[in-house]
């Protein structure tokens, strides 16, 4: 019997002396709690080596899993004859159970429909549910997206409204919106239209809606030839119009079809732990469903892969012969028995890493980077572009904060250092620092880098337990320059045991961006679009930042240099003018009451100063 009163450390002790009880053999383990809920449901290829890595020390454990231990009181295992046997199960016992700590997904799309409401004046709209209201319906249908898009591109082609107007009740009581001037309209509230050509085009969006576009642009062509034919000018005009229409439309299409008639492209983007996959479905060619899932506590993105794929195909009736993903899957070959089986025919997994398929999942991560976002406070488009990146350069996780260093100089004086910050994709200047470079005088880049990040690392030591400015550690650094400054910066980091990604971004002859490099060799990012540009625009505001910060320091050491030739006027007493005055200018506009002022300046200096900017004529 379990005890009540055990401590934690006792009740880990317990549970992995049962589990190196456990045979090696695949099957499911069910996790439960001290109430004997069911929190976790997995399945193990060698239930024994799987179940006791939960019970040992934790130190290689997510925080995900941390959680769920932290609350398993017991748990309880079916053998099964193999490891596609524990799959199937595992999937069965999940949709039945709900486990908390399993990735979920809510089957909630329903069913939804098109409806044309009585006539005359029909309008044509998207509901969720069929109503005993006279009404013609047409469905229903699976896909609520498929169905809006739908609706949205007949009333386009066919200039129907979409601002929810009654006719003839509205007649006349405003003016036409925008889109009557965008010829996306025919402005029935004009009370212009006869009723008989108003029902003509809610007619062929009709044919358009339930035959497709093909067969409506055939049929729209044999009439717009028939009227010509019959010096029916004006319609063959209409009908040329709506083809014209119908054409633009399937041009925008272009970028959704594919030779592929049927497959799913599926793509993840994780961040802080939360993370969304998109779905987007392909029948016949063309788009005709997207989907997305916001889940949580993801700590591997192949294990959420699997576990998604597994609960989505669960509730899918049918599935296609090819599913293209983002990344690496766990227990692929698993898997795909399983859905091969489900499916009643082979099924295949594809990564690619070029060509249109690859577009396709830019497309799709795209897609579940804007829905994140919407939940995290930023633009998708800086979600994607650091999911890019993340994936370009084989990072664990999406890179929140990155800091990228360049030096700058001139023939080696004035040797400075930039460093920028940007969090969540965008700059966050009230982090940006500058650095003099001191350990040395000349020009040494390397060295330079070096003692920068050095520095840097020195002030985390200080402040660390704040968690604020230098004490917090970035999830990226980018430097200015080759293998060079990377092999500087990387020997501080490992002296420290500092484990942060670290790469340099390479410029061409033209003194822009071209690749990132690391010891290993140059990386490609022109392909990645979304990526690129980021990367780009770090690495031209850090070399900004350092430009600037040279450019002032050569102008304060200009200065000095001048009031240096003033009599009694040495560096520290210029540097302190110019600390206290802040420009020349004012130094001269200055009585000597203002100049002693200035720190280390007595009343013999400051009379020197005074008359330096003061000569009379006889003096010059």
């Amino acid at each position: 019997m379990t005890k009540t009163c055990e401590t934690n450390e006792e009740k880990m002790a317990r549970l992995r002396a049962k589990a190196m009880k456990l045979p090696l053999e695949p099957g499911v383990y069910i996790m439960k709690n001290a109430r004997r809920d069911i929190i976790y449901i997995g399945k193990a290829k060698a239930l024994k080596n799987r179940v006791s890595q939960y019970f040992g020390s934790g130190s290689g454990h997510s925080e995900k899993v941390r959680r769920m231990v932290l609350n398993v009181q017991d748990f309880d295992y079916i053998i099964t004859e193999s490891e596609f046997e524990a799959l199937v199960l595992e999937c069965s016992l999940i949709k039945q159970n709900k486990p908390k700590y399993n990735i979920l997904l809510k089957d909630d799309k329903g069913y939804c429909y098109i409806r044309v409401s009585k006539k005359p004046w029909r309008l044509i709209s998207q509901v969720m549910q069929k109503q005993d209201d006279g009404a013609e319906y047409l469905g229903p249908y699976m896909s609520a997206w498929y169905v809006r898009e739908a609706v949205e591109e007949a009333r386009k082609i066919f200039g129907l409204p979409s601002c929810g107007k009654v006719f003839p009740r509205d007649f006349r009581k405003s003016r036409p919106c925008l889109n009557y001037h965008m010829k996306q309209c025919c402005a029935p509230c004009t009370g212009k239209i006869k009723l008989e050509d108003y029902e003509e085009r809610v007619d062929s969006a009709l044919e358009f809606l339930r035959d497709g576009d093909i067969t409506s642009l055939r049929a729209m062509t044999e009439r717009m030839n028939s009227a010509a034919e019959n010096l029916d000018f004006e319609l063959a005009a209409k009908l040329r119009d709506r083809i014209k229409a119908l054409k633009k439309t399937r041009e925008r299409q272009r970028v959704v079809e594919y030779r592929v008639e049927e497959q799913d492209v599926i793509s993840l983007v994780a961040e802080g732990g939360d993370g969304c996959f998109a779905v987007l479905r392909f029948s016949g060619g063309r788009l005709v469903d997207k989907e997305d899932f916001l889940i949580h506590d993801v700590d591997d993105d192949a294990r959420a892969r699997c576990e998604f794929l597994q609960q989505y195909y669960s509730m899918r009736t049918s599935l296609p012969p090819l599913i293209v993903l983002d990344g690496e899957v766990e227990d692929e070959a698993v898997l795909l028995q399983w859905l091969s089986q489900k499916a009643g025919r082979r099924v295949r997994f594809v990564f690619p890493q070029k060509g249109e398929q690859e577009h396709l999942i830019s497309m799709c991560r795209s897609n579940a980077a804007e829905r994140l976002a919407q939940t995290r406070g930023y633009l998708g488009s800086e979600l994607t572009a650091l999911s890019e990146l993340a994936q370009l350069l084989g990072l664990e996780k999406i890179p929140e904060f990155i800091e990228s260093y360049d030096i700058s100089n001139l023939m080696g004086s004035e040797n400075v250092a930039a460093m920028v910050v940007f969090k969540n994709g965008r700059p966050y200047k009230s982090a940006y620092r500058r650095f003099k470079i001191k350990g040395f005088s000349g020009q040494d880049d390397y060295a330079s880098m070096r003692e920068v990040m050095e520095r840097r690392m020195d002030e985390y030591e200080k402040n660390k337990d704040s968690g604020e400015g230098f004490g917090h550690l970035p999830d990226l650094i980018l430097l200015d320059g080759g293998k060079g400054q990377v092999s500087a910066v990387r020997s501080v980091l490992e002296k420290r045991g500092m484990n942060i990604p670290l790469f340099g971004m390479v410029k061409d002859s033209r003194h822009r961006t071209r690749a990132v490099t690391d010891e290993g060799g140059e990386i490609a990012i022109q392909s990645k679009r979304k990526a690129f540009t980021l990367i780009s625009s770090i690495q031209d505001e850090v070399h900004r930042f350092a430009i600037g910060y040279h450019r002032a320091s050569r102008s304060k050491t200009s200065f000095s240099s001048s009031l240096t030739d003033i009599p009694l006027i040495g560096k520290e007493r210029a540097a302190a003018l110019l600390s206290y005055f802040k420009t020349i200018k004012r130094i001269k506009e200055a009585d000597v009451e203002e100049l002693l002022l200035a720190k280390g300046m007595n009343r013999a200096a400051a009379q020197s100063v005074y008359n330096y900017y003061h000569k009379t004529d006889r003096e010059i």
